[in-house]
């Protein structure tokens, strides 16, 4: 496979990812999040940069929406550990259980995984084109 291959590749995962993470977070504030100050509001904003990064990660090819899908995936599951410890996240105390839980923190940890991947692949591909 070319190294050309593997960043779209990477990129579609990486936007099936992100934009996964935000729709579970949008279905979740509309169904009861929306109503938990702080928090709620959190949801929301993470649902729509779920959907833009996604859309950016396949439009534009520059090493900023992979950086930004990197971010997006470290930001979101730090977020849900912080609340899944004893002291919560402003009031907020989640569990490692259900569905959500579960397929947002395997999306954001492949976001994680992959951002960071597809950053070296497509840095490796850019040098090899300028050699």
């Amino acid at each position: 496979m070319t190294r050309t291959r593997t960043a779209w590749g990477l990129r579609v995962i990486l936007a099936v990812c992100v934009v996964v993470s935000g729709v579970v977070h949008y279905a979740r504030w509309r169904t009861g999040m929306r109503y938990v100050d702080i928090v709620g509001p959190a949801f929301l904003v993470n649902a729509v940069a779920g959907v833009v990064i996604g859309v950016l990660l396949l439009v534009w090819r520059h090493w900023v929406p992979l950086f930004l899908a990197f971010g997006f995936g470290a930001a979101t599951l730090g977020a849900f550990i912080v609340a899944t410890s004893p002291l919560g996240l402003f009031g907020v105390h989640s569990r490692w259980q259900g569905t959500a839980e579960w397929t947002c923190a395997v999306t954001e940890a492949i976001a994680i995984v992959l951002g960071a991947v597809a950053l070296v692949v497509e840095r490796e591909r850019a040098t090899a084109a300028r050699a």
